[in-house]
């Protein structure tokens, strides 16, 4: 059986925290010049919000990497990327972007929840160090399995608020489901399909 985890952070661009980027340079033993540069890329920042011919007021901008910029990018990546070192040992984990996922296999569900558990409360510290936020009404679980007699499904918290199972969900454009058998995937991939060649049809048809 596997057990995995689907989390939804939430405005995770938006909410990365300078210091936590200075510190994460840092640790990685960039010295020197750079990371002045970086720290005064970053600060000082400000913004307005204009409707129409009107404009907002000033506000600094206290936290997040400036929106646009290619630098900003790299410095969200190397951020996002101290989550992985918070994975318990035997948990997988996948990450893409701001995409993350994390996954248990055993037979035994009572196990798959033990080390999940522990899991989650180290994320749910990373998240509040780091300032980031995990989305509880978007992070689901599914439970892959091929057994046909009946089994509990995996019970689990984060924040205090349980996880809920789910028979199916997207990813990085694939949709899995608890069978793993991608029947709902094709589907999907044939409607997409038939919609774009019910429009060639359509614009190919001489009396049109």
């Amino acid at each position: 059986m596997l057990s995995e985890f689907f989390f939804d952070l939430e405005k995770a661009y938006q909410s990365t925290l300078k210091f936590g980027i200075m510190r994460d340079l840092h640790n990685a033993g960039l010295r020197g010049r750079l990371p002045l540069f970086i720290e005064s890329f970053l600060k000082n920042r400000q913004f307005h919000v204009r409707l129409g011919s009107c404009y907002s007021d000033l506000f600094d901008q206290e936290i997040g990497v400036p929106q646009g910029s290619i630098l900003s990018v790299t410095l969200f990546g190397l951020k996002i990327n101290s989550v992985v070192k918070t994975i318990s040992p035997g948990v997988e984990c996948s990450l893409y972007v701001d995409d993350f996922l994390i996954c248990y296999t055993s037979k035994h569900i009572h196990i798959i929840e033990h080390h999940l558990q522990q899991c989650l409360k180290k994320l749910s510290d990373w998240a509040d160090t780091d300032g980031f936020k995990f989305f509880p009404s978007k992070t689901i679980c599914i439970h892959f399995c091929k057994l046909c007699k009946h089994h509990p499904e995996p019970t689990l918290l984060l924040n205090g608020t349980p996880i809920p199972v789910v028979e199916e969900t997207k990813f990085l454009g694939v949709i899995f489901d608890r069978k793993l058998s991608f029947m709902v995937h094709i589907k999907h991939l044939k409607d997409k399909c038939t919609k774009a060649l019910n429009l060639l049809r359509v614009l190919a048809h001489t009396f049109w």
